[in-house]
């Protein structure tokens, strides 16, 4: 069993490549093909130690620092209880450790990984016990081997953080009403196992096609009466989804290992970022947008950059819009609106609205809320 850390012998990297390459085609191009439980081919399960796990195991960070922002502060419990489903090694168990030790925050966790895959808990089993002496935070682990359906039914816990990474995008992959079946799913489990002050983190890959399926079961959970706690600072219907080219994903700086540098110059792929779509639920009614203020937008591009001016794209209360600083109007008081980056979440006193866009004018006063400023590029705890 490969480790995420652990550098190959001579003659691995060549292989290892080669099943990296391999995994990473059934996840993206040839997702129709993907097995049910891919993690059981040796190769495929190597690879994904090797290469996905670090990555993966960072993205969980970025929901739990926006959750650290409530404030009812639901992460400063003495004893939390974490349910992953769909745990594959136990990704998210290891990187909401990850997060805890990194933050210095001692209370207890109490973790199950629920998957149906043998091998999956298994090598769940042997990376918890080889991070507890990296993270030091004080956890336990339990092992259910199950299919999440039949968890859902189930009323277990509570649960004060109920994790489905890199996994609802697999079930009813091949069926037509799959948005409707993941979001009666993800309400069975919203309603049978959160704890009421709890937090339902659903990360899923930064794909077209799956950052718009999630935004789907995001819209269908709101129609059912649960809340959106973040990233979105609006509780309606996801203005990505009102053109068929959009949708929504997180794309933050991240420093890999050598060995995923390694791999990528063998394959040709380039993992330099965490990219990746999230949706934080939770049944108490707070949004983060109670905490950043009215009028918040959050950045949900990339800086787009011509001649004579700067665009990105804003979401907020106004919809989904292309805002637009003409350079002859840059001033230090829109200063911050160079600075920003996808995710960043800004206050701007004087915006105007126009019916397609949002312009940035000499006058306006571009604000960042500082607590949500995307992190500089991290590098992982490392499993031995």
């Amino acid at each position: 069993m490969g480790r995420p850390n652990k550098k190959p012998s001579r003659r691995a990297p060549d292989s290892l490549a080669d099943d990296v390459a391999r995994l990473s085609s059934l996840l993206t191009k040839e997702r129709g093909s993907l097995p049910a439980a891919y993690l059981r081919d040796p190769g495929l399960r190597t690879a994904y130690l090797t290469y996905f796990l670090p990555p993966n195991l960072d993205k969980i960070s970025v929901p739990l620092r926006e959750l650290s922002l409530h404030p009812e502060k639901p992460l400063e419990q003495e004893r939390l209880q974490v349910l992953d489903l769909g745990s594959g090694p136990g990704t998210a168990i290891l990187g909401i450790r990850q997060f805890f030790a990194r933050n210095r925050m001692r209370m207890r966790l109490e973790c199950t990984a629920v998957d149906h895959v043998a091998e999956n808990l298994k090598d769940a089993e042997v990376l918890f016990r080889e991070q507890g002496g990296v993270a030091g935070v004080p956890a336990t682990l339990a092992t259910v081997r199950s299919d999440i359906e039949a968890i859902a039914e189930r009323s277990g816990g509570p649960f004060d953080i109920i994790v489905l990474s890199n996994v609802l995008n697999e079930l009813y992959l091949r069926e037509e009403d799959r948005a409707r079946k993941r979001t009666a799913l993800v309400g069975r489990i919203l309603e049978h196992l959160l704890a009421p002050a709890g937090s339902c983190i659903i990360i899923e890959p930064a794909l077209r096609e799956t950052s718009r399926d999630l935004l789907m079961v995001r819209d269908g959970i709101v129609d059912a009466g649960f809340r959106v706690y973040s990233p979105c600072l609006v509780q309606g219907h996801c203005p990505a989804l009102v053109n068929p080219k959009d949708w929504c994903h997180e794309d933050r700086p991240w420093d890999p290992p050598e060995i995923i540098a390694e791999i990528d110059s063998r394959i040709g792929l380039r993992k330099d970022s965490l990219k990746f779509s999230y949706v934080v639920l939770r049944k108490d009614g707070r949004t983060l947008a109670d905490i950043c203020g009215p009028g918040a937008l959050r950045v949900v591009s990339e800086p787009l950059i011509s001649k004579g001016k700067l665009e990105l794209y804003l979401c907020g209360r106004e919809g989904r819009r292309l805002a637009v600083r003409l350079e002859k109007d840059a001033a230090p008081g829109n200063e911050a609106f160079a600075q920003l980056s996808r995710g960043d979440v800004v206050r701007v006193e004087g915006l105007v609205i126009e019916e397609k866009r949002f312009r940035i004018t000499k006058d306006a006063k571009v604000v960042t809320i500082a607590a949500l400023r995307q992190d500089r590029a991290v590098r992982s705890l490392r499993i031995r």
